[in-house]
């Protein structure tokens, strides 16, 4: 930061106008005092209202450059008029001043704002977005998004050359050509799909700032002969649209067309949706349901904050018969309540050799895998866990009587299974596990995900210890 002086004195520090003392010299009527007690006070006469200092590019040469003109108004030696002669911004008392002249006081703060007005329009010109690299990745192939594609009504993304291939093989195996796919991650019926250039622009800042997740060239060539999806597509059977002038409708027609909500256009479980009652979508199947309040049934997932309507239409006696728009029950339930035969894809960041160790410990122990996931619940209800982490909101508010969504429950046996994982003796492990050492990256470690050699090699159902002492 630039300081000013008068010709005699060193530089100092941000400082404030001053009336002068009784003690003063004659000729002296103010003076700047530093901010910084290490740097003298700048006196300024009458004969040398300039203020100077020492600032590049001149200061190479010693000379001095011109800062600001401070002029005493009249005889009043309590106020003054400052003058910016730099070719650059000052700031008094907050206020950027850059060519005009501003009146100051005894106490006002005289700041050389070259770097601090730089600083505030680098601010405003850099805008950083934090995002987990977890939620930027394709759950089809677990890598970080290529060429990345957005499916509605879900809002899921994958990779262009993925989420082809799934839609071929889903076209293949369909006998009715015109029936939608379902999402590849949440089972929603797809109703378009299209390229998503802004998510383009946050894969292409992620692989700067981490150039692990770079595939190779022979997987990103293969992706790409996958990839046809060039602009937005509509999938399933659309109907022809009319290009007769459309009629009016009366409101009970709107009514019951346009609203997806079954209780909108009947009475269930003694309720009835009233005029612009307030409704949700659900996060599952795209459905609408009433936002009630007052009832015991959830409507959200506390994992994730979403809607799901699974729970609520139970509730209600509505089935599939009354609305397609309706989520089976399995999406969203009480943790409690459900059960588990197979470990998730996504167990231990989906690293296949660690899901195998954990799939051996279990059968070694004798015990099925629903029993030690009700073992681990019950330690997670007794608060015997660490919590932190699991990668849910609401931590501290879940217990095994929340309903969560399956994404979540799927996020929440991980979460067990680490813990059941890190305090098993090595004695019980298999042999081919025993003698690995732990990755320094333990279950961050983002090669795991694109080099099988390493994923093998090394135990990454462990804390990171990369930089610890």
């Amino acid at each position: 930061m630039d300081a000013g002086e008068c010709s005699t004195s060193r530089p100092p520090h941000p400082s404030a106008a001053s009336a002068p003392s009784p003690s003063s010299a004659p000729a002296v009527w103010a003076k700047l005092v530093p901010a910084d007690p290490a740097f003298p006070e700048v006196e300024v006469a009458e004969d040398d209202a300039v203020v100077c200092s020492l600032v590049a590019p001149a200061a190479a040469a010693g000379e001095e450059v011109a800062w600001c003109e401070i002029r005493r108004n009249g005889g009043d030696a309590s106020s003054a008029t400052i003058r910016n002669l730099s070719s650059d911004a000052i700031i008094v008392d907050g206020k950027i001043v850059k060519q005009e002249a501003v009146d100051v006081k005894p106490g006002s703060e005289i700041v050389s704002g070259p770097q601090k007005e730089a600083a505030r329009d680098q601010d405003k010109n850099n805008v950083k977005i934090v995002i987990d690299i977890e939620n930027a990745k394709c759950s089809i192939c677990l890598n970080l998004w290529h060429d990345v594609v957005t499916v509605a009504p879900c809002l899921h993304n994958f990779c262009n050359g993925c989420f082809s291939e799934w839609l071929r093989r889903s076209s293949s195996k369909s006998r009715d050509k015109s029936q939608s796919a379902a999402c590849p991650q949440c089972r929603t019926a797809v109703q378009s799909v299209g390229r998503n250039h802004f998510l383009h622009n946050i894969e292409e800042a992620i692989l700067q700032a981490f150039s692990s997740l770079q595939r190779s060239d022979e997987e990103i060539a293969l992706l790409e002969s996958y990839a046809s999806v060039k602009s937005n597509i509509v999938l399933g059977k659309q109907k022809n649209q009319s290009r007769k002038r459309p009629f009016s409708r009366s409101s009970d027609e709107i009514s019951n067309a346009d609203l997806p909500c079954p209780q909108c256009r009947n009475e269930f479980g003694g309720f009835r949706c009233i005029p612009g009652a307030a409704h949700l979508q659900c996060n599952g199947c795209g459905g609408m349901m009433p936002a009630r309040s007052n009832i015991n049934i959830p409507q959200k997932c506390l994992g994730c904050d979403k809607a799901f309507c699974g729970a609520y239409w139970c509730s209600q006696g509505v089935n599939s018969s009354h609305c397609n728009l309706i989520c089976n029950q399995e999406t969203f339930k009480m943790i409690s309540q459900r059960d588990i035969s197979r470990l998730p894809d996504a167990v231990h960041g989906g690293n296949p050799y660690e899901k195998d160790i954990t799939e051996k410990c279990i059968q070694q122990s004798g015990k099925t895998l629903q029993a030690v996931i009700s073992e681990w619940i019950s330690k997670f209800d007794n608060l015997e866990i660490d919590r932190t982490r699991l990668q849910l909101n609401n931590v501290d508010a879940i217990t095994s009587r929340t309903y969560i969504c399956n994404h979540c429950y799927n996020k929440f046996i991980d979460f067990l299974l680490y813990w059941y994982r890190v305090s098993m003796p090595r004695n019980l492990l298999p042999p081919d596990a025993v003698n690995r050492e732990s990755c320094w990256y333990g279950f961050t470690c983002r090669t795991q995900h694109h080099r099988p050699d390493h994923a093998k090699k090394l135990n990454h159902v462990c804390r990171p210890t990369r930089g610890n002492p």
